[in-house]
């Protein structure tokens, strides 16, 4: 898949929602956060992620995804699909730039993890669901995807 030029990615922005996947890996009742490098959300604690690329399927997207954001070469389970979701920010990757992601998140079993990337965060840390609900760097729309209705 292609990816575009800051050019195009930027009037992409400012006019259109993205749409992304969240995999929210998950080990032993234990969710996988990484504290972001990157606008937005920039300093909480997020699910891996990503955008969908033109004319990528979402199954392909999950795998591709897997791989640059958890370092996993091969899905072993199907992604639980959990819902829709949508994240708008007041900044983003272009400054004075806001930013609308219709997010489709899945839930991802996973067991171990060996080498996870540092592009998107600069720290990992498995927390139990009621820690990451409590924490105050722990992003709003990661506490909603387990207190959604």
């Amino acid at each position: 898949m292609k990816r575009l030029d800051d050019t195009t990615f930027r009037c992409v922005v400012q006019n259109a929602p993205l749409v992304s996947i969240d995999l929210i890996a998950e080990r032993e009742g234990k969710i996988l956060l990484g504290k972001r490098k990157n606008r937005p959300a920039q300093g909480f604690y997020f699910t891996t992620g990503g955008r969908i690329f033109k004319n990528e399927t979402i199954e392909a997207a999950q795998k591709r995804i897997a791989k640059e954001e958890l370092g996993l070469e091969t899905l072993l389970h199907t992604p639980l699909f959990i819902g829709v979701f949508e994240h708008f920010y007041d900044d983003g990757v272009f400054d004075g730039v806001s930013t609308h992601y219709v997010n489709l998140a899945y839930r991802l079993n996973v067991s171990e993890l060996r080498s996870l990337p540092k592009e998107q965060h600069t720290d990992y840390r498995w927390f139990g669901i009621d820690e990451l609900l409590a924490s105050d760097e722990v992003h709003q729309y990661v506490k909603n995807y387990f207190t959604k209705d």
